[in-house]
């Protein structure tokens, strides 16, 4: 069977909304952890916010083409977002595993957007690029974030763990 243009952006824009999603537990899972690096916390809590207005946006553009969400997804992905923080609970290096993972999140989220954009204009679709580019802007940012913090997190961590204080979470 063959797919349109407009099919394909369609599955795109849920995949996106799934991500989305994603996003949300696996940053709120992490701000619950969270004790030692306030500067860390204060950029989660203010990316989850964005990602939970990229997910509106999402649905808006969905609700445009006359389709939704699928919950199915945003279940899976859900749950892939809490058993993937959870994964790293347990470690001693905690905080910069998900340092790195947020970093690499990031760029996916980047390369999703960047994907709609280009779906959206093979689909015909004039009026969603403005919201998907709004929130590739948010994702870049937060992306920058992530690579400007990396190397004064794990100075932190190592820092931390040298004079024997908590440095996981």
């Amino acid at each position: 069977m063959q797919e349109s243009a407009r099919d394909i952006y369609i599955t795109g824009l849920v995949n996106a909304r799934a991500l989305e999603t994603q996003a949300i537990e696996l940053l709120s899972r992490q701000v619950e952890r969270l004790e030692n690096y306030p500067e860390v916390e204060q950029a989660l809590r203010r990316h989850i916010t964005e990602s939970e207005q990229q997910r509106t946006r999402l649905d808006e553009i969905l609700e445009s083409l006359g389709t939704s969400n699928s919950s199915v997804k945003d279940f899976i992905t859900g749950l892939m977002g809490n058993m993937a923080a959870l994964a790293h609970a347990p470690m001693q290096d905690e905080i910069l595993k998900n340092t790195f993972a947020n970093y690499a999140f990031e760029h996916f989220e980047i390369a999703s957007y960047k994907g709609l954009l280009v779906l959206a204009d093979m689909a015909g679709d004039a009026r969603a690029p403005t919201a998907l580019r709004q929130s590739l802007q948010e994702e870049e940012r937060m992306a920058q974030w992530c690579a400007d913090n990396l190397e004064p997190t794990v100075r932190k961590f190592v820092m931390r763990a040298g004079q024997g204080s908590t440095a996981g979470i």
